[in-house]
């Protein structure tokens, strides 16, 4: 996983939410939680898909949360939600290392990336 590994690289071509670190975090998580519903069998596609929109709606309410035109309210609205999402999405990590889904080290993983998205977006939402 890269999360540098984002479309632009030159400061002053990227969007103002490619900069911040809880996308460029979340987009990495992103990336494990892709692998992760791959993995998971069919009868569990249910599991698939909730952590499949969780970990999407994480990326896309910080992109909508860093919108130049939106007050500090509606800011700090997306930047919960998000945080929201990846909450969502430790307890489905939860479930799949139950469910014995993932190594135990993609599973670490996802957690660490989460932990982090969830601080930051913790100071987001409160600041302003």
């Amino acid at each position: 996983m890269n999360v540098h590994a984002l479309p632009n690289t030159k400061p002053d071509q990227a969007f103002a939410f490619e900069r911040l670190d809880a996308y460029r975090v979340a987009v990495e998580f992103l990336e494990v939680a892709a692998c992760l519903c791959r993995r998971l069998p069919r009868t569990k596609g249910q599991l698939g898909d909730q952590l499949a929109r969780a970990s999407e709606g994480i990326v896309l309410r910080i992109a909508e949360g860093v919108g130049a035109e939106l007050r500090s309210a509606e800011q700090k609205r997306y930047f919960r939600s998000a945080r929201g999402s990846a909450l969502e999405c430790a307890a489905v990590l939860d479930i799949c290392r139950i469910r014995s889904v993932g190594t135990p080290e993609q599973l670490e993983l996802g957690r660490s990336l989460l932990l982090r998205i969830v601080q930051m977006l913790t100071r987001l939402a409160r600041a302003g």
